[in-house]
């Protein structure tokens, strides 16, 4: 292929299909939305059923959506969200595993009854939706698996150490399955939020001494929007990306540089 041969049609998704897991929630919405813009179909396993906002957002695009409510912990669901999915809307050409769970707690609090749990959905469940996408991703000769990781993918995790360890593992596991899988040529990569303004943050934001310190940390001065994330996301879902695997995409306004 030549340079010439490049054009923005690179990025579009159009006519394929992603799994976004918890996608009608948080930042996982914004990675729904994104992938819907560009061309995607959606497919979005999650524990939360929302008031129908995400369906007319997505929809609203042109594009369709289907909803299947499941905890992507227990047994067999990982196989079955897979198999769905490819039987209502025919492929699995995208998995972008978003959803996750975070229990803060004093040291000595911090148990097995949060560890276990938070080991489950962060890390376990994404292992194992990989794995089943994998293969019928192999069969095709393509396909895009991004793990949403973390800050924490990178730093220790005070308050927290399930969390920093499940994101340490799911980076980790993404440089595992782009080794396992880059000859049939998937990509795996990752995407490393930095300090969203969200529901889940707006206690941090204020408390001005907390906020505060988060905006010392990150040269950009200020808290990233959803938004910030959703032209990654399209990036490492689309035709653009296919010479990028293995590698975990900090979008987090420079707070990995102070």
């Amino acid at each position: 292929m030549n340079t010439t041969d490049f054009n923005m049609n690179f990025f579009s998704l159009k006519g394929q299909t992603a799994i976004v897991t918890g996608g009608n929630t948080g930042l996982g919405r914004a990675f729904s939305l994104a992938l819907a813009k560009a061309g995607a179909n959606l497919f979005i396993p999650s524990l939360a059923d929302d008031d129908g906002t995400t369906r007319r957002l997505i929809e609203n695009e042109g594009v369709q959506m289907e909803f299947m409510q499941v905890d992507i912990t227990q047994d067999g669901a990982a196989e079955r969200i897979i198999e769905e999915c490819t039987e209502s809307m025919g492929s699995v050409d995208i998995l972008v595993n978003s959803a996750g769970l975070n229990k803060v707690a004093d040291f000595e609090d911090f148990g097995r009854d949060k560890w276990d749990s938070m080991i489950d959905v962060n890390l376990t469940a994404a292992f194992e939706i990989s794995h089943f996408a994998a293969k019928k991703m192999i069969s095709n000769r393509r396909g895009k698996i991004i793990n949403v990781c973390s800050m924490f993918s990178f730093h220790g995790g005070k308050g927290s150490p399930a969390y920093a360890a499940s994101k340490h593992g799911l980076a980790g596991l993404t440089k595992a399955y782009c080794d396992e899988l880059a000859a049939y040529n998937i990509q795996v990569n990752g995407i490393a939020p930095g300090y969203y303004a969200t529901d889940l943050t707006q206690g941090t934001r204020k408390d001005p001494e907390a906020n505060r310190r988060v905006l010392d940390h990150t040269p950009a001065n200020r808290w990233g929007e959803p938004v910030d994330l959703m032209g990654a996301t399209v990036f490492l879902a689309s035709k653009a990306s296919d010479y990028v695997n293995g590698h975990i995409l900090a979008v987090d306004g420079g707070y990995l540089v102070r």
